[in-house]
């Protein structure tokens, strides 16, 4: 008989592929594209909500079509290609950034007002922050009970109450633009949604989000799907709402900190101004509740992927992932983010390219002579727009700053696209690959 899930564990489910998504970034990013868009905030949310909320669902529908891992989706370009670009991207939004950054938020935010931001506190918040996360990734076939029952709505509903207070009572009025968003508000929202690393996060959560299906006894791939698109859109819709208060709430508080103040000092301040002391105590709250669940996700996702390739068990990896993570994280916020933009703006292009691409693969007679060299062209322009982003953009020829889209970070744009074009005319010459008869 086949195992259906009831309707309130599809919502669960739901409810946790959302609570998965909103970690660090997802919290202090927009605020700080609210402050700094001023007038034109509502045209950067719109390229901001492309690369932060529409490629992610997207993402997650397509690796349900394939049946949940990055491996299937990463097909057309072969195994080893394959492997080295989900092995890429579980570091990035593993161990490497996104991980230790949900413990750097959540302590900037809630611990250092009371501590400063000295390395001894930080030591000690993040020795008992992964402890946790440690403990709870060691049974990941609880996530749903411990995620999508409990933790997830908590984190609902502590969200839901910044983001009506943010729509309700916003700090001041709007100021003006910064450079920036004066010339691309459009195009600087859309970079920017990189930072949430959502896209690279719902490659890894793909998987996590089968599995806690599987666990309730789901086992027909239709069903697996088609539960697990549920969640995508359940947690794009979330995801929608929150950024929306959160440009809001950004967007007035001008008034209370300098433009260029990051997103946790944003919040502390709207609801240091909006609730008082209890509201900093609520926000502390709700932002370790959010980097809780994320690194949690996070941790699970990345030990099951590397126990398929190192001679470690999942429970090694689950510790050694976590203490990893910890000692990252005490680089501090700042220097966390300063590294990982170059990165990102690498990497972010050939998997915006693949997830588009998956959805066309019936199309071609052989589908890697599309993807493959699509993605191939739109990396190395990406690790241009890196190189321009970092401290070596001096090492950039000449050349590649009067490319089209240069200014707006998104270079790469325009060759990806003609590359694919003579790679879909050429698929339609050469034909079907020949079949080797067998021996």
């Amino acid at each position: 008989m086949t195992q259906h899930l009831k309707t309130k564990d599809i919502l669960a489910l739901g409810f946790m592929t959302f609570a998965l998504f909103v970690g660090a970034g997802n919290i202090i990013f927009p605020p700080m594209v609210g402050i700094q868009s001023g007038e034109h905030v509502w045209t950067a949310a719109l390229g901001f909500l492309i690369t932060a909320v529409g490629l992610p669902v997207i993402t997650v529908i397509a690796l349900a079509r394939v049946g949940g891992g990055i491996d299937a989706l990463s097909s057309p370009i072969g195994k080893k290609a394959g492997v080295l670009l989900a092995t890429v991207c579980y570091l990035a939004v593993g161990p490497l950034f996104a991980t230790p950054r949900t413990a750097t938020v959540s302590f900037e935010v809630g611990i250092a007002p009371l501590t400063g931001e000295g390395a001894s506190p930080l030591l000690i918040y993040s020795l008992i922050y992964f402890a946790l996360v440690i403990i709870i990734s060691l049974y990941p076939g609880k996530l749903l009970d411990t995620v999508g029952h409990f933790l997830a709505p908590l984190k609902i509903v502590a969200l839901t109450v910044l983001g009506v207070a943010a729509l309700l009572w916003p700090a001041g009025n709007l100021i003006p633009a910064t450079a920036d968003y004066q010339r691309a508000a459009f195009s600087s929202g859309f970079v920017n949604g990189y930072l949430t690393m959502d896209t690279l996060g719902a490659m890894v959560f793909g998987i996590v989000i089968v599995n806690a299906a599987r666990s309730r006894g789901v086992e027909q791939s239709s069903l697996l799907t088609r539960y697990t698109m549920i969640a995508g859109l359940i947690a794009g819709v979330g995801l929608t709402l929150l950024y929306l208060s959160l440009f809001k709430l950004g967007s007035g508080s001008g008034v209370l900190v300098e433009q260029g103040a990051n997103g946790a000092a944003i919040l502390h301040a709207y609801v240091q101004h909006t609730f008082g002391g209890f509201g900093s105590f609520l926000l502390a709250a709700l932002i370790f509740i959010a980097c809780m669940v994320t690194a949690v996700g996070l941790t699970c996702a990345c030990a099951e992927f590397f126990a398929e390739y190192l001679p470690f068990s999942y429970r090694t990896l689950v510790f050694i992932l976590g203490l990893f993570s910890m000692v990252v994280s005490n680089l501090g916020l700042s220097h966390l983010i300063h590294i990982s933009v170059p990165v990102l703006t690498a990497i972010y292009p050939p998997c915006i390219v693949l997830v588009i691409l998956s959805f066309t693969l019936s199309w071609w007679n052989n589908s890697s002579r599309l993807v493959a060299p699509s993605m191939i062209v739109s990396l190395l322009f990406g690790i241009v727009d890196a190189f321009k982003s970092s401290d070596f953009s001096a090492l950039v020829p000449a050349f590649f700053q009067h490319l089209p889209l240069v200014d707006q970070g998104l270079s790469w744009l325009p060759p990806t696209l003609v590359v694919a074009l003579v790679a879909a005319i050429s698929d339609r010459l050469l034909g079907q690959k020949p079949h080797t008869a067998p021996q």
